[in-house]
């Protein structure tokens, strides 16, 4: 059983209805694996709420385990920022602290965004957002 951290673009699909990824979540379950967000998942979902959708929001996320963030998960962001931005590309603030999340929970995240993380600790699904 492993964990696979779903990031905001799965969750908005997710509220919004999209089956495919309702689907693809089913899968991922009936294979045994455990799905998860994290904090920052949560605000960026809750942000840019519909106002109809904030009971849906509510029961998506008590179903999911919530990975916790801590000093360590803000440290590798931290060094996956300046490690990126020495080379020249910007990596934004929430997806490497998401992807620290996922580290945390065991490497593997699903995004409709893959190209936001380039991390080689970080095993991407790409689950294609609007679908």
């Amino acid at each position: 059983m492993a964990t696979v951290l779903l990031d905001t673009t799965v969750v908005i699909d997710l509220l919004r209805g999209r089956e495919a990824v309702a689907a693809r979540l089913r899968d991922l379950r009936r294979r045994g694996d455990s799905p998860s967000v994290c904090a920052i998942t949560v605000e960026e979902t809750f942000r840019g709420l519909r106002p109809a959708e904030r009971q849906r929001a509510e029961a998506i996320f008590e179903g999911l385990w919530i990975v916790p963030l801590a000093a360590s998960e803000g440290r590798r962001a931290g060094e996956w920022r300046q490690a990126y931005a020495s080379r020249g590309r910007t990596l934004a603030q929430a997806d490497c602290l998401i992807a620290a999340a996922a580290v945390t929970a065991g490497g593997r995240m699903a995004t409709g965004n893959s190209k936001d993380f380039p991390m080689p600790e970080v095993t991407v699904e790409h689950w294609p957002a609007g679908e």
